[in-house]
């Protein structure tokens, strides 16, 4: 892959996102989690978000907009496009290409959890964007293994290498810490009550 010099690098991690209006390298590592490369060819502004939707419970017939992982995803994605339009970006130009959602992070039958997160995120993010009207214009989503992805803003194009099984248990580790700290962020926001002033 040849890298201008002049492009800005940046590496966003779980639960992130990040807007560039200029010349930008943007760049993740995935395993079940999934990123959202969007882009507003027009006005040249391009986004990416790196999230993975974490619930306890997940019903298979459940549309994902009714459940917290759901939510948490919606507002992933709304948070990228909002800050994309806040540069000057249309949300009727939009594109979108999608990676990740691998089977990496797998949790246990049995204890009430997704047992496979990546497919979840997997059929979140083609959903979303078909609700939305957002063209899916690549996807490299689903399969066993963990991928790096780098997003230009030159060209809109996405590299893609995927990882060698050896460095899969730092990034299941990774992974499943952030599960666990979404899945205690949702418990606390639930037990605290709204008050209304």
């Amino acid at each position: 892959m040849h890298v201008d010099e002049r492009l800005e690098r940046i590496t966003i991690r779980p639960g992130e996102f990040y807007v560039s209006a200029g010349p930008a390298l943007i760049t993740t590592l995935l395993g079940s989690c999934v990123s959202a490369c969007l882009y507003d060819p027009v006005r040249r502004i391009v986004g990416m978000n790196h999230f993975l939707l974490s619930n306890k419970r997940y019903a298979k017939d459940m549309p994902f907009t009714i459940t917290e992982a759901g939510r948490y995803g919606m507002n992933a994605m709304e948070l990228l496009i909002n800050e994309m339009m806040n540069l000057g970006a249309e949300r009727a130009n939009l594109r979108a290409k999608a990676f990740g959602g691998g089977s990496v992070l797998q949790l246990a039958e049995g204890t009430g959890s997704f047992f496979c997160v990546g497919e979840v995120n997997k059929r979140f993010i083609i959903e979303y964007l078909k609700t939305e009207g957002i063209p899916l214009v690549k996807a490299d989503l689903g399969g066993d293994r963990g991928r790096v992805i780098h997003f230009n803003s030159e060209d809109y194009a996405v590299y893609v290498r995927k990882i060698k099984n050896t460095v899969y248990p730092q990034l299941m580790q990774r992974e499943h810490q952030f599960w666990e700290t979404s899945i205690e962020r949702q418990e606390r926001s639930e037990a605290e009550p709204d008050i209304w002033l």
